[in-house]
């Protein structure tokens, strides 16, 4: 009996399936709006058939949620300098460069609103990288704090005042973060 875990598979159809739908719905969300993406168009843009986006999302909601955090994937490397500071600098830079694209703010906007009251991928996946960057500095500064302070500010710009998406808001957010110690 072998104690090795089994090998995750990494090609082939699914994720060439895969690979296709996140593109169609980026460049449909771009060209309409991501209220007016549905599966069969998706599917039609990708090439595949509409069932197999249904069997994986069940509705265009559920999909384009999804789909908002694919870019800033939770297995991606992290900054990782030995400062803190640094760390988050780097991070939320990272995060205010995706968003500035108008397909990933559409993602997020519509994401946003299929998850209406539970919890998205994205503070979910945002908080898991928080606490990543915190508990190996072994700092003071809590998850809590970098996600009211510098996430949640980035979040807002993304929603509401996306042309305040500049290179100056990252590094601003978290020296706000360390003043306040």
């Amino acid at each position: 009996m072998s104690t090795t875990s089994p090998l995750r598979r990494t090609g082939g159809r699914s994720a060439a399936v895969l690979s296709a739908v996140r593109q169609a719905v980026e460049e449909l969300v771009g060209e309409r709006g991501v209220e007016r993406v549905t599966i069969p168009m998706v599917a039609e843009r990708a090439g595949v058939n509409p069932t197999s986006v249904y069997r994986r999302w069940g509705d265009a909601a559920t999909m384009i949620n999804d789909l908002a955090t694919y870019r800033l994937s939770p297995d991606r490397p992290l900054p990782d300098t030995g400062d803190l500071r640094e760390d988050l600098t780097r991070w939320a830079q990272e995060i205010v460069d995706h968003f500035r694209a108008p397909a990933a703010a559409a993602l997020l906007r519509g994401g946003a609103a299929a998850a209406g009251t539970g919890s998205s991928d994205c503070l979910r996946h945002r908080r898991a990288e928080a606490t990543v960057l915190v508990e190996r500095a072994a700092s003071a500064i809590t998850v809590d704090e970098v996600i009211d302070l510098v996430i949640a500010p980035i979040v807002y710009r993304v929603l509401f005042r996306p042309w305040t998406l500049d290179d100056e808001l990252a590094a601003s957010l978290v020296e706000r973060l360390f003043r306040g110690r």
